[in-house]
């Protein structure tokens, strides 16, 4: 696959829960490392146009296709479940705002991490011993908490802790919902500096639902508006922040960017 080849691609995505429009029409292509946010207020539509691209709800209408690592452009729906399988444990990961949707919270953080390898294929126990230890290290956490369980960790701790178990099979795109949301601002930046240093030093693409522009600006290269389920406005992030065309974005940024 080169880069001028999409990685994911959604068409027409549409959903309706009753009467209620979730998402309507929407369209666009994710490239091999670039990294999309969808921005917008609450009930917008962006949490539910994430659940439809992860197929973790069925679509009424339109498509979402991702890049196999044959090349292959393979429509979500016509995957079988173990195939959808098999992409959630190694080419995707997930950065839950929650961090305990990502983690069981019982198990070790070796044991976390472990698992996902495991889950990959991994077999021989001092290695992925050995591979949670640096993967703990790459998240900033001492590797001396390797046997210590999530529910002893901060919220900044449980969500490195995610990262790191999102990141260690080596995926190719990553969904994040909220990465920061609930956290302290100072352990939010700390939170976003990792991220970003991670996307660039492992060549990421990403989705990024975020309401905070300022998480958008800092993480993302495209932008895309949604409003009322559609998406109003998108393109490179620093002109959508800097000369927002639509009112609603207008409205948006003055309400919570500073000037």
């Amino acid at each position: 696959m080169t880069d001028d080849a999409p990685l994911l691609s959604a068409r027409g995505v549409t959903k309706w829960y009753g009467r209620r429009l979730g998402c309507r029409s929407v369209g666009f292509d994710l490239y091999p490392g670039e990294v999309v946010a969808i921005v917008g207020e609450s009930g917008s539509g962006k949490s539910t146009l994430l659940r439809l691209l992860t197929r973790q709800a069925d679509l009424d209408a339109g498509t979402v296709s991702y890049r196999m690592r044959d090349g292959s452009l393979r429509d979500l729906a016509a995957l079988t479940d173990a195939e959808r399988a098999v992409l959630r444990r190694t080419d995707w990961g997930f950065v839950h705002q929650d961090a305990s949707f990502g983690l069981r919270m019982s198990v070790s953080a070796g044991g976390n991490i472990g698992e996902r390898l495991m889950s990959a294929g991994a077999r021989h126990y001092g290695d992925i011993r050995a591979e949670a230890g640096r993967w703990l290290a790459r998240v900033e956490i001492d590797e001396a908490r390797l046997d210590d369980t999530p529910d002893t960790f901060s919220g900044g701790m449980r969500q490195r802790l995610q990262i790191a178990c999102s990141l260690v099979t080596g995926p190719r795109l990553i969904f994040m919902d909220e990465p920061t949301g609930g956290l302290d601002v100072s352990v939010q930046a700390r939170i976003l500096d990792l991220l970003r240093g991670l996307v660039v030093d492992l060549g990421l693409s990403a989705l990024i639902v975020t309401h905070d522009l300022g998480v958008a600006r800092l993480l993302s290269h495209r932008i895309m508006v949604m409003k009322a389920g559609e998406v109003i406005e998108s393109g490179l992030t620093d002109r959508v922040l800097d000369d927002p065309r639509e009112p609603y974005t207008q409205l948006l940024v003055s309400s919570i960017l500073p000037a």
